[in-house]
């Protein structure tokens, strides 16, 4: 992989950092290509059973596409009349987002700095967001009058209701770190100098925990918001069989009735 996008594992959790930060993390081509060859490997990895993603640098997480970079593909396109710039979100984007939301794995997210476009995208495809009190968000996109991609039409309205996505959408701001923890955007809110060590910790806890069982709940959840009632709880009922079955479950059942904390195996 690219050195734009380091990519480690060790003792079953896979960690995805995004390392420009002399250009705020922004994703030029080598850098989504890397990125997205890094959530396949971790979503296709049985060893790994976490992934956290995170960014180099303090000032930003990510603040989306490379614009240096789009704006020269844009006079390309005017010249030859390919049209091809806009097909990273085709080839870069949504594999991403599907490989992170997909994955039958947590995916936590720590964010150090500022949020932005795609890399608000990818904050939001992540399960669980540990966010650096400095950070913000903004959607960006009808800035640069383009439409939301990275899956925020759907992740955004889930997190923040219909109406205030509208809202963020149509009128990109800074959406600072006490107000993302208010929304729902933050799940946790950490001084920035204990961020990548909180965040670590998060993503590390659950790479230690019942594998087979969250796998279940991500899948659950993502079912529940496009399924009615019923439908839910015959999913609900399909996936608890699984979770029933899996050697983690047995081991959590001994450990409670011996009063032991468990060791899960992740299967």
């Amino acid at each position: 992989m690219a050195d734009t996008v380091l990519y480690e594992v060790s003792d079953g959790l896979a960690t995805i950092t995004l390392n420009r930060p002399e250009a705020m993390n922004a994703l030029n081509i080598a850098t989504k290509v890397a990125l997205r060859e890094a959530v396949r490997s971790a979503a296709e990895d049985d060893a790994v059973r976490a992934v956290l993603l995170t960014a180099a640098g303090e000032r930003a997480f990510c603040v989306g596409q490379d614009l240096k970079e789009h704006i020269g593909l844009l006079a390309q396109d005017r010249e030859t009349g390919s049209g091809q710039t806009m097909s990273t979100v085709k080839e870069h984007y949504n594999p991403v987002v599907r490989a992170i939301a997909g994955m039958p794995k947590p995916v936590v997210a720590g964010v150090n700095g500022v949020a932005a476009g795609a890399g608000f995208g990818l904050a939001l495809a992540a399960d669980y967001r540990v966010v650096a009190d400095t950070a913000a968000f903004n959607t960006s996109f009808a800035g640069v009058a383009l439409t939301a991609d990275s899956g925020m039409s759907w992740t955004l309205p889930r997190v923040v209701g219909p109406g205030r996505a509208a809202d963020l959408l149509l009128f990109p701001r800074s959406i600072k770190a006490q107000e993302a923890y208010e929304l729902g955007i933050a799940n946790r809110l950490v001084p920035v100098g204990e961020l990548h060590a909180e965040a670590e910790k998060v993503a590390r806890a659950l790479a230690e925990g019942p594998t087979v069982a969250y796998a279940a709940i991500k899948e659950a959840v993502a079912y529940g918001f496009s399924h009615t009632l019923s439908e839910t709880l015959d999913k609900e009922d399909e996936l608890q069989t699984r979770a029933g079955s899996s050697e983690d479950h047995v081991i959590a059942v001994q450990a409670f009735v011996n009063k032991e904390k468990p060791k899960y195996l992740g299967r």
